[in-house]
């Protein structure tokens, strides 16, 4: 498995796989052929499909500049859904170019390219990671800063910043986000309307979703978020974390930790399945989140690696089958309100799994091996492409 660098990635949204990872690969083109004084993008599958709403193109147009954009919803035969052709001209010669693979959390591969070996983790099984953790008697966080140097607190405390003010930031904005929708920020809706005689548990499900639209409609806006593990995701685990942190006064090192077991989840499921709503629907990104997040909150709470595994497994089973269908190809409807939905089934996850994981019999590395053959069994219409589900159903209104 990679860094927690490469999970854990800051940046601007709507969409880690169609704009951060398009952003990245045209970057990276450009600086590969400088002489060039035009461009030719050539957009497939989902990022065809539903790019205009994420913000593809804009994001295309930004780099590249002079470029002509073709989209193409046909064809099917593609190594990945979300694949784009860059072409660099000079003086109207095609000099190179290059096919791309977005292929989630804003990581790309290039087709005939080895991909760059950042190999960090030896191990890429959570049975595994227990039983080494379990015989040097540590936790996961342990195994995070043993096997990528201590230096990986200092980006984590860089990923804590950016979730703290796009949470702060999200709770104080009002207005209509873009893109046609007319969708009505509603964090701070949410955050201030608290009553005087409010219980305990309503004003935990308050403050969580008010958090977690926060940082979702802030991505949703273009703002800087953290991919957890991707855009669309975003807000499920800074929701558990500002809210924990706020409530129990957790250290620095403690939320540290917590990121560091939400990553290590995180990454078990990018590397033995996918975190691309648009190869494995909304389970892979929405899933993958609340599992991240009950792994973090399960940390927080000093549950052992038994419990934190159950609390992640239960998390992800209960997203299983869930389809990737943003209406208008935005990051809008259903995309914000799941976000919340999951940071509360984290929550709920951790508890029971507290109660009861003597009983389970299900292992986290099995759930994700479902989750991902349940995304490739998916229909294409519900893997980000918005032709099914609501985003087809809300045309007909």
């Amino acid at each position: 498995m990679q860094s927690l660098k490469e999970l854990y990635r800051i940046g601007i949204g709507p969409s880690s796989s169609h704009t951060i990872g398009p952003e990245r690969a045209c970057k990276m083109f450009k600086d590969e052929y400088p002489q060039a004084d035009s461009f030719k993008a050539k957009l497939y599958g989902s990022l065809a499909k539903t790019g205009d709403g994420h913000g593809t193109e804009n994001i295309v147009r930004t780099v590249l500049k002079n470029v002509e954009i073709q989209l193409d919803e046909i064809e099917t035969d593609l190594r990945h859904p979300n694949t784009m052709d860059i072409f660099a001209y000079e003086k109207g010669e095609c000099v190179g170019q290059v096919r791309v693979y977005s292929v989630g959390g804003g990581a790309i591969e290039i087709e005939g390219r080895e991909k760059p070996c950042f190999k960090v983790y030896e191990l890429e099984s959570f049975n595994a990671i227990r039983e080494y953790c379990e015989n040097k008697g540590i936790g996961l966080p342990d195994y995070v800063f043993e096997r990528e140097g201590i230096e990986i607190k200092e980006y984590l405390k860089e990923v804590w910043e950016t979730i703290k003010s796009a949470v702060e930031r999200g709770v104080k904005a009002s207005g209509v986000l873009p893109g046609g929708l007319n969708v009505e920020r509603k964090a701070k809706t949410l955050f201030e309307s608290g009553k005087e005689n409010e219980s305990a548990e309503r004003k935990e499900k308050r403050l969580v979703c008010a958090y977690a639209y926060a940082v979702s409609e802030e991505n949703a806006g273009g703002g800087r978020i953290v991919t957890a593990p991707t855009c669309g995701a975003c807000g499920v685990l800074p929701a558990v974390l500002y809210y924990e942190w706020e409530k129990n006064g957790y250290t620095e090192e403690e939320i540290l930790r917590a990121l560091a077991s939400a990553g290590i989840v995180g990454n078990l499921i990018k590397t033995n399945a996918s975190i691309s709503g648009a190869e494995c629907g909304c389970q892979a990104e929405i899933g993958s989140a609340c599992c991240m997040a009950a792994a973090a909150l399960g940390e927080l709470k000093g549950l052992d690696l038994s419990k934190i595994e159950y609390a992640s497994e239960i998390a992800m089973e209960h997203h299983l089958g869930l389809t990737c269908d943003p209406i208008a190809g935005l990051v809008q409807i259903p995309c914000i309100e799941r976000n919340a939905v999951a940071a509360m089934r984290a929550i709920d996850a951790v508890a029971l799994a507290d109660l009861i994981s003597d009983s389970r019999k299900i292992s986290f590395d099995l759930v994700v091996q479902t989750m991902y053959e349940t995304g490739k069994d998916m229909s294409g219409r519900y893997r980000e492409t918005s032709e099914g589900g609501l985003a087809k159903l809300y045309k007909k209104l």
